[in-house]
């Protein structure tokens, strides 16, 4: 099986400390932006079927096959500062897949960090370019330059995983 350019380590990484730091942040990034701003939301722009990335479904258990999508941005202080793109496969129901669903626009981190159970996997970066779907999503929305960075992990809980990839926006940077 093809393997994808996910790396778990940040060689050639930003230049950037601050964004460094945010990229290695070992902890919740919802927590992160709520102690880094005074105005802190979560914005749904999409949730739904779909189907996953090919990355996503090389690395993240989608195989392919249709997955739940969630997409929302992190808002502090008034400015998206990252893009979240969340895909959970579609053909296992669980306990993970009902809350998926009635998440809305709260954070999925806060769920992830606070409920005992859920183990998460090693961090992932990449820096994206328009080659990269997630790069040109973020690209309709916002203006970019032409790379960004992003991180990803898997999520588990009770048989079911989900891959939850954060690309960081250049107003991050403000945040410290």
């Amino acid at each position: 099986m093809k393997r994808s350019n996910w790396r778990s380590h940040l060689a050639g990484g930003p230049q950037s400390p601050v964004l460094r730091s945010w990229l290695t942040e070992p902890g919740s990034l919802t927590a992160r932006c709520l102690q880094s701003s005074q105005r802190f939301g979560v914005r749904l722009l999409q949730f739904g079927k779909g189907k996953a990335l090919a990355d996503e479904a090389i690395d993240g258990g989608c195989d392919g096959a249709l997955a739940w999508v969630r997409e929302v941005e992190l808002i502090c202080d008034g400015r998206p500062v990252i893009f979240a793109h969340t895909t959970l496969a579609a053909s296992r129901n669980g306990r993970l897949t009902r809350w998926m669903a009635r998440l809305g626009s709260r954070s999925l981190g806060s769920l992830l960090f606070a409920y005992p159970g859920f183990s998460r996997g090693q961090i992932e970066f990449l820096r994206l370019d328009d080659r990269h779907p997630l790069y040109r999503k973020a690209a309709a929305r916002y203006s970019l330059p032409r790379h960004l960075w992003a991180r990803r992990s898997l999520h588990r809980l009770d048989g079911q995983q989900v891959l939850v990839t954060e690309v960081f926006l250049p107003d991050i940077l403000g945040l410290g």
